[in-house]
């Protein structure tokens, strides 16, 4: 098989794109949300408008040019924002959306890990260190 077109680099691909179309519509949604509604949040809301949708949507940014960083922006503003809605709330907060429109991080953190794998098997696989 030629270097490049094997079942887990193409679905590191697939992978890959999912996110970043995933991030798009994410992205498209929450913008759609901060528009169509009055913004006027309250003084213990601030925190965790922080997390999300700040932090999630910078995550996805960024995601698209380091994956690992972007995705664990994403995903750790998510883990926060629960964190944060329980400690005040006293309950987490309702919804599969929080969750949907986050879920680009973690594809992008697949990917990051995917690379890093295939990128480890061909180092593994070249007996001769680059010379470059």
């Amino acid at each position: 098989m030629a270097e490049g077109t094997g079942k887990g680099q193409i679905a590191g691909r697939v992978i890959r794109w999912t996110a970043r179309c995933g991030s798009v519509a994410s992205l498209g949604v929450i913008l759609l949300f901060l528009a169509g509604e009055p913004f006027s949040p309250s003084l213990g809301e601030w925190p965790l408008l922080l997390f999300f949708p700040v932090g999630v949507c910078g995550g996805m940014v960024v995601a698209w040019w380091r994956e690992g960083l972007g995705g664990g922006i994403t995903t750790g503003s998510l883990l926060a924002f629960y964190a944060l809605h329980l400690a005040t709330a006293g309950k987490f907060p309702r919804g599969w959306a929080w969750f949907v429109l986050a879920a680009p991080g973690i594809l992008f953190l697949l990917s990051w890990r995917l690379s890093r794998t295939a990128g480890r098997e061909r180092a593994s696989n070249n007996p001769l260190p680059d010379s470059r």
